[in-house]
């Protein structure tokens, strides 16, 4: 099913002017700077550092670049294949979106330089912020809130999976790896690395065949997109998109991998940058305060999932 995505009535012209930022189609502009009490992207994660600064001297940040290791390792065509194949079973368990969003307070990502906190305090303050900058959106909120729900892959009745088999970036998989990729020194030992028919830009795929039919690395991304979509979500096509490619940060932070978006994906991606800043730059340490919000999100679910869903 295919829902539309009412834009809200603006002045497209004269913001597109003020603005000189990236306009969706009908006009509808990602602001450069947002005022009042609109949300405002830091300079400095919760540790002080830079975001996303994958170099900083730190204990974590060795953490983070042996979790790196691992992930580039064992990341390969094959193995993903194998193990997509398997979750897309949906035979773990049942339970509602809330639910699951609960189990996600045993999880800790050993992939972030930026934070350390439970995953559900993340959720609420990326599904907040959007919520307070875009309070029509309500189907961006609700994809805040649940896309990064795939990490009940690392508890043991979901397979409790290794970290670099469920966080970090993600990446294409045959094809070569672009240098964009984050600790790229360590696809060398990846056996993918040697196979002729991987070793080429495009690999064994074509310009604009979509991302759909681009192998990622596995992950919860993807996890969460089988999810949703085979439990009959009524998201729009841009939320499954956010939910699905929001770690592939190689595509959209450093433009990697484009030669394989069809149009639908770049319009798509359009929304996946909107909901970056939030992702990544709403990582706090200061709780958000859950019995209060919980009401407004129960109703989001509601309205775009069933009551139970096959995990």
């Amino acid at each position: 099913m295919t829902i539309l995505i009412e834009k809200p009535a603006l002045d497209s012209q004269n913001l597109v002017e003020e603005t000189k930022e990236l306009v969706l189609d009908g006009g509808f502009p990602v602001p450069k700077s947002l005022s009042g009490d609109g949300f405002f992207a830091p300079e400095i994660n919760s540790f002080g550092n830079s975001f996303r600064d994958y170099n900083a001297e730190s204990e974590r940040q060795k953490s983070v670049e042996e979790f790196y290791r691992q992930q580039h390792i064992n990341q390969t065509y094959d193995f993903v294949q194998k193990v997509r194949k398997e979750y897309s079973k949906l035979d773990r368990m049942e339970m509602s979106i809330w639910e699951c969003c609960e189990l996600l307070n045993e999880v800790v990502d050993d992939s972030d330089p930026d934070l350390d906190e439970p995953q559900i305090q993340h959720l609420l303050q990326s599904s907040e912020a959007i919520r307070k900058d875009y309070p029509n959106e309500d189907w961006l909120h609700l994809t805040a809130l649940i896309h990064d729900l795939g990490k009940v892959l690392l508890l043991p009745k979901f397979g409790g999976l290794p970290q670099w088999a469920v966080v970090g970036d993600t990446f294409p998989l045959g094809c070569a790896f672009d240098e964009a990729n984050i600790h790229h020194k360590y696809f060398k030992e990846n056996p993918d690395h040697s196979n002729p028919n991987y070793k080429s830009k495009n690999g064994i795929y074509s310009d604009g065949c979509g991302l759909d039919n681009v192998t990622i690395s596995w992950g919860h991304d993807d996890y969460m997109y089988l999810v949703a979509k085979e439990n009959g979500t009524t998201l729009p096509s841009a939320g499954l998109f956010i939910i699905r490619y929001h770690s592939l940060y190689p595509l959209h932070k450093e433009e990697a991998y484009m030669q394989f978006l069809n149009d639908e994906d770049k319009e798509n991606l359009k929304w996946l940058r909107i909901f970056n800043k939030y992702d990544l730059y709403s990582k706090s340490k200061v709780p958000v305060d859950v019995e209060e919000v919980k009401p407004y999100y129960l109703s989001l679910i509601e309205k775009y999932f069933p009551a139970k869903l096959k995990w």
